[in-house]
């Protein structure tokens, strides 16, 4: 049952989610350090999921509002029985097959888009694995991460709620108070100049994206069906302290350092995958480059355009006028990665570095959203969705970047071992997302198995990277 009186607008991003030929889902991979209680859940949700309008609501039948109704929260908490002799000694692989099965079912429209599946199973890293699907329409990345915050407590205090996230502003691109005026404004003038010059370089580059510029074929570049292919998720746990020491080592940011980290482990991924062999001496012998040249390699990153880049608490995001409010307000830039193999490691942080002050000196992000509500406004959410999505098809993967907890926490006693968001529904073969969460950095990927068969290998690549810029650091005495 439904009441019309209780609408709300969708918001443009999250209109072009939800189009048909798009329809993507966001997923939160939990590892808890015990079994789930499923009983316990259920009370929970059953108190609080009717006070969050996105979660208590359906779309409209042309998807342009939110219109409240009534949840039986039953039919959006899944436990299924488990045989154990169905999974044998292997839970990850079961539990990898489940969640990889689920890409397939669509959410269903006829009641709010989420449900949450309790698998307690032992994984390598978990006693027990909560799989959360929701339509990305509900929110991005920040608002989920919010609600995750409002539903749990910290480990080390569990009366305490674990708003333990450090609250944000936008830094000033100069500090220019302490210089004269003429400096000032010759340093205002080039800025602005070099503004306006990168935001129209940007936007020239992405209309050739959606028209015709497409990044080189290679191993990790989707085809066009991949859409349609079940995908499979895959995570890794590495240190933050060892991210933090390198940022702080090389004066970057921590961006910088996973872009540089990411960079590299493609590069190695690459040549792995176009390895070459040749008969020398009745032996096989492999290049040590076998990278070809010119490869044209680009990554979406997701950009917060919310003027308050912090996060707050769930009951602040929800209101109206709130300057971090709840819903998809994000936008996307691409980033030229260099695949190449580097004899000095921290060569590609620092091409990573420049990239990306290069990046935020434009206003790329903010025109990207402007566009696709003006051409929903006058065209329709299927133009959009398509304007949104061409782009998208013709680079080669996204990279996004999400701040987490800095303490554990525990969800009703349950405490988290990790968190590892993802996504399904796009049209990438490979899709990376970081999160930190306490003293660790998860890797969470979603990818399609089809065209990628060795996930772990990347995860693998990103880790040795990481050693390799830790060691010519300490060569060098930087760290």
């Amino acid at each position: 049952m439904t009441n019309q009186d209780q609408e709300e607008p969708v918001s443009p991003m999250a209109r072009v989610f939800q189009s048909p030929g798009i329809d993507l889902c966001a997923v939160t991979i939990v590892g808890f350090e015990t079994k789930i209680n499923p009983d316990v859940v259920l009370d929970a949700l059953k108190q609080n999921v009717s006070k969050h309008p996105r979660f208590s609501s359906i779309l409209s039948e042309n998807g342009a509002k939110w219109i409240e109704t009534e949840v039986n929260v039953e039919d959006h908490v899944i436990v299924p029985y488990i045989d154990p002799e169905e999974i044998g000694g292997d839970g990850q692989s079961f539990v990898d097959d489940y969640m990889s099965r689920l890409t397939m079912i669509p959410l269903d429209r006829s009641r709010p888009l989420w449900d949450i599946h309790i698998l307690n199973v032992k994984t390598y890293d978990a006693e027990a694995v909560g799989f959360i699907r929701s339509h990305h329409s509900l929110g991005d990345g920040m608002s989920l991460v919010s609600l995750i915050l409002a539903c749990t407590h910290k480990t080390s205090d569990p009366d305490m709620f674990s708003n333990a996230i450090p609250t944000m502003k936008r830094r000033p691109k100069h500090n220019l108070q302490k210089k004269g005026w003429f400096l000032r404004s010759i340093v205002t003038i080039g800025s602005t100049m070099r503004l306006i010059w990168n935001t129209i370089v940007d936007m020239v580059l992405l209309f050739a994206t959606v028209l015709y510029l497409k990044d080189t074929k290679t191993p990790l570049k989707a085809d066009v069906n991949t859409r349609n292919n079940p995908k499979s998720f895959y995570h890794r746990i590495i240190s933050l302290d060892d991210i933090k020491h390198i940022k702080n080592a090389m004066d970057m940011t921590i961006n910088d350092v996973l872009f540089g980290m990411s960079q590299a482990s493609f590069s190695r991924y690459l040549n792995r995958r176009y390895d070459k062999r040749n008969e020398e001496n009745g032996a096989l012998t492999s290049c040590p480059n076998n990278l070809p040249d010119g490869i044209r390699f680009r990554v979406a990153c997701t950009v917060n355009l919310r003027s308050d880049i912090g996060f707050k608490p769930l009951a602040d995001m929800m209101v109206k006028d709130s300057k971090c409010r709840w819903g998809n307000y994000f936008s996307f830039i691409f980033l030229p990665f260099s695949i190449g193999l580097q004899t000095d490691p921290l060569v590609h942080l620092k091409k990573c570095k420049s990239m990306m002050a290069r990046k935020k000196h434009s206003y790329h992000a903010a025109l990207v959203y402007f566009i696709i509500k003006i051409v929903l406004k006058v065209f329709g959410a299927k133009v959009a969705a398509e304007l949104f999505d061409r782009p998208v098809r013709n680079i080669t993967t996204c990279v996004s970047n999400v701040i987490g907890p800095m303490e554990e926490i525990s969800f009703l006693g349950h405490p988290i071992a990790y968190i590892a968001p993802s996504s399904y529904g796009h049209s990438h073969a490979l899709l990376v997302h970081l999160m930190s969460y306490a003293d660790k950095m998860i890797i969470s990927m979603a990818f399609d198995p089809t065209v990628i068969p060795d996930p772990h290998m990347i995860c693998d690549d990103m880790e040795e990277s990481l050693k390799e810029i830790k060691a010519a650091l300490h060569e060098r005495g930087l760290l």
